[in-house]
C-alpha cells in the first residue's frame, strides 16, 4: 500500500462516518457544556470516536465482518443480528435519514414553500447522485477520498476558522447537565451517535475497496484498514473540537432547541445569506458520502447471502425503497428506528469488545452466549421504553445495576456474564480431559 491510498481510504473513511447526526451534536454539547466544554468533548471523543474505531479494527481482523462477530455466540444469532443491523443501518433508517437531513437543513431554507412536491424532487435527486456513486464500489476511494472528503473537509474548516477567530463571546457557565462529571455526560452523548454499528458495516467496505486496488493478504488489509481508521478519527476528533468550542462560545448568545438551529445561528452570523449556503454544502456533502458508504455496505451483505442476486440489483432496490421511506419525514424516520438501535447498539459493542478477547477467552461461546443474553435483557428494556410502553415491570429486575438509571445497565452484567461463561467452559472442558 503507497502513503497516498491509505490516505485517501482514510479520508473515504472520514467521510463514510460524518453524517449530519455528526455535525450536529458537538455544537449543541459546546453550548450546554460551556466553561466545561473541553472535559466533554474528550468523553464524546472517547466514544464517538474510539469505539467506531475499535469496530473497524475488528471488522478488519475477521474475514466475513459482522457475521464473524457473530458466529462466535451462534450462527443463528449472527445470523439475524446482522440483519437486523444493517436493514436498521440501511434502508429503513440510515439511508433514508441522511436523505431527510440533507433536505431539512441544506435545501428547505433555500425555498419559501418546502412542500411535499419539493422534498420528492430533493430526495430524487439525492438518490440519483448516490445510486451513480455507488454502482461502482471499487471507485468509491477515488470518488469520495480523492473529491468529495476535500470539499468537505474545506467547507468544515471555513466554518470553524471563521467561528473561531470572529466568535469572542465569553463562556457560559454549564447547564446542569454538565456542572458535574461532564467527562461522563460526554462519553453519554458520543455512545448517542450509534458509529459503532455503521462502523461495522464500513470496515467491510473499506477490506472491499482495498481488494479492488489489488491488496488481497489478509494481514495487509487489517494493517491498511486500521491505518485508514486512524487517519478518520483525527479528523473527526479536530472537527468535533473545533465546532464544540464553537457552540460553547454561542452559549450567552440565546437558547437553540438543537445542534442544527445553532449552526444555523452562527452560519449567518459568520456569513450573512452566503452562511446558509456554506452550512447546505457541509450537510448536503456530509448526508451523501454517508447514504454512498451505507448502500454500499449493505448492497455487498445482502449480495454475499444471495450471490445470484447482482450487486447492481440490490443498490436498485436500496435507492428505490430509500426513496419512498425518505419521504416519510425525518421525525416519522426517527420515531420508528430509535428503538431498534437502542436494543442493537450495546450488543454491538458487546460483540466487539469480546472480539479483542478471543485469545483469552479461547473462543468461549458461553462467555459469548451469556454476556449478550443479560446485556439484550438491558438493551430491550430501553427499547421497550423508548417506543413508550411501561417498563416499569422491569425496574426492580433490573435496576440493582450501575449505571442502569443513565442507560448503561447492561455494562456490569455483560462482564459478568463473560466471565461466568469463561469460567463455565473451562470447568466443563477440565472434566472432559479428566474423563478421558
Amino acid at each position: 500500500m503507497k502513503a497516498k491510498d491509505v490516505l485517501l481510504t482514510g479520508l473515504m473513511l472520514f467521510s463514510l462516518f460524518f453524517g449530519a447526526g455528526n455535525l450536529i451534536f458537538p455544537p449543541y454539547l459546546g453550548m450546554e457544556a460551556g466553561t466545561a466544554v473541553w472535559p466533554a468533548i474528550c468523553g464524546f471523543i472517547v466514544t464517538g470516536v474510539g469505539l467506531p474505531l475499535l469496530s473497524v479494527a475488528a471488522a478488519a481482523f475477521m474475514k466475513d465482518g459482522l457475521r464473524s462477530l457473530g458466529d462466535a455466540a451462534h450462527p443463528l444469532f449472527s445470523f439475524c443480528f446482522s440483519l437486523a443491523v444493517y436493514l436498521a443501518i440501511g434502508p429503513f433508517f440510515g439511508i433514508p435519514r441522511a436523505a431527510s437531513v440533507a433536505y431539512e437543513i441544506g435545501a428547505k431554507p433555500f425555498f419559501t414553500d418546502g412542500g411535499a412536491a419539493t422534498m420528492w424532487l430533493f430526495t430524487g435527486f439525492f438518490f440519483a447522485l448516490v445510486y451513480w456513486l455507488s454502482l461502482n464500489p471499487s471507485k468509491l476511494v477515488d470518488r469520495i477520498g480523492q473529491w468529495l472528503t476535500p470539499m468537505l473537509l474545506l467547507s468544515i474548516a471555513v466554518l470553524c476558522v471563521a467561528g473561531l477567530l470572529r466568535l469572542d463571546d465569553p463562556q457560559a457557565a454549564p447547564t446542569e447537565k454538565y456542572q458535574s462529571a461532564p467527562l461522563v455526560k460526554g462519553m453519554l452523548e458520543g455512545y448517542l451517535t450509534m458509529d459503532t454499528i455503521a462502523a461495522l458495516a464500513f470496515g467491510v467496505v473499506v477490506i472491499h475497496a482495498l481488494r479492488d486496488r489489488g491488496v488481497n493478504h489478509p494481514s495487509v488489509q487489517a494493517r491498511a484498514t486500521i491505518q485508514a481508521g486512524l487517519i478518520a478519527g483525527a479528523g473527526l476528533a479536530l472537527v468535533y473540537a473545533g465546532i464544540a468550542v464553537m457552540g460553547a462560545r454561542m452559549a450567552g448568545t440565546g437558547s437553540f432547541e438543537n445542534g442544527a438551529e445553532l449552526l444555523s445561528y452562527v452560519s449567518a452570523l459568520l456569513f450573512g445569506s452566503g452562511g446558509k449556503v456554506l452550512l447546505g454544502v457541509i450537510v448536503t456533502l456530509a448526508c451523501l458520502t454517508t447514504a454512498v458508504g451505507l448502500v454500499a455496505a449493505c448492497a455487498q451483505y445482502f449480495q454475499s447471502l444471495t450471490p445470484s442476486i447482482s450487486y447492481r440489483t440490490y443498490v436498485t432496490t436500496l435507492i428505490v425503497f430509500s426513496f419512498l421511506m425518505s419521504n416519510l419525514g425525518l421525525n416519522e424516520l426517527i420515531s420508528i428506528s430509535v428503538p431498534v438501535l437502542t436494543m442493537l447498539y450495546p450488543l454491538a459493542i458487546v460483540l466487539v469488545s469480546l472480539s479483542f478477547f478471543r485469545r483469552w477467552n479461547r473462543g468461549s461461546t458461553k462467555a459469548y452466549r451469556l454476556a449478550l443474553l443479560l446485556t439484550g435483557l438491558f438493551s430491550l428494556e430501553d427499547g421497550l421504553d423508548a417506543i413508550g410502553l411501561e417498563t416499569d415491570w422491569l425496574d426492580p429486575l433490573l435496576s440493582w445495576s450501575p449505571l442502569f438509571s443513565v442507560g448503561l445497565g447492561w455494562i456490569v452484567p455483560a462482564f459478568v456474564g463473560a466471565a461466568l461463561g469463561m469460567a463455565w467452559d473451562r470447568v466443563m472442558l477440565d472434566r472432559r480431559k479428566r474423563a478421558a
